[in-house]
């Protein structure tokens, strides 16, 4: 079992080193004190089991797990009794609640070679632990784009606006455009109500970044932003948006 451990404690990580050292079918391919380190390693070294703090600086162990997907196994450590009593309610291989026992990580172990064959299952499991971490955190302050091996952080409140594109939306803030792997609705769910307005099917708009509406014909209407863009308003987002902005 190829395994990577994931906590900023120096001290944190050297006890689940010994802790592993017991078990000869685990070999750790890497360590990583913060969540940036955490996502390139993912990516490169495909292990079996990562051992994943939650709170760290920069980015948490939620984030962690979506950028860098779901196509690994994931034991939540942390010291934090609400955070592990949410992973494991949807289903997350297993949870390490500082500070733990030799025993308790024993325990955590075999429940993931009991489970490692079921990839599918802890996928959506997994996404589920996105999903309400995502929940729990609202609203976004930032929005986290990954574009091959970089992160791209882009703080909430310098996006301009946000355009669904088939499977995709693409952020645009200042003059730059990301494309992110989620759906539309996901991410207004997620957004601050009084900040961002859905304003037509394709489309959110940092309320701020509107300079005006006008008219594009009989009963159709865009948004202008500050910087030229031009958005298209349906009749519902037109009343929405007419509100706000008066």
């Amino acid at each position: 079992m190829r395994v990577i451990i994931v906590d900023d404690e120096p001290l944190a990580r050297a006890v689940l080193r010994e802790h592993l050292a017991a078990h000869p079918d685990v070999a750790i391919v890497g360590e990583c004190a913060n969540g940036f380190e955490a996502v390139k390693a993912i990516g490169e070294l495909a292990p079996d089991l990562v051992f994943l703090d939650i709170q760290m600086p920069r980015l948490d162990g939620f984030e962690v797990v979506e950028l860098a997907g779901t196509r690994t196994h994931y034991v939540f450590v942390t010291a934090y009794d609400q955070f592990a009593l949410r992973a494991f309610e949807v289903h997350a291989i297993d949870y390490l609640l500082k500070p733990f026992a030799r025993a308790r990580l024993d325990a955590a172990l075999a429940h993931a070679r009991t489970r490692l064959g079921g990839q599918a299952a802890q996928a959506a499991g997994l996404q589920a632990v996105v999903q309400e971490a995502a929940q729990r955190n609202t609203p976004l302050t930032r929005v986290l784009i990954r574009d091959g091996a970089r992160v791209h952080v882009v703080p909430a409140a310098d996006i301009d606006y946000i355009e669904a594109q088939d499977d995709y939306i693409a952020v645009c803030a200042g003059g730059r455009r990301w494309l992110k792997s989620q759906r539309l609705s996901e991410l207004e769910a997620q957004l601050d109500p009084q900040a961002f307005l859905r304003v037509h099917r394709s489309y959110i708009v940092n309320v701020g970044a509107v300079a005006r509406i006008e008219p594009t014909g009989r009963d159709s209407h865009c948004a202008v932003l500050r910087d030229g863009t031009r958005i298209p308003v349906s009749r519902s987002g037109y009343a929405r948006v007419r509100d706000l902005i008066r």
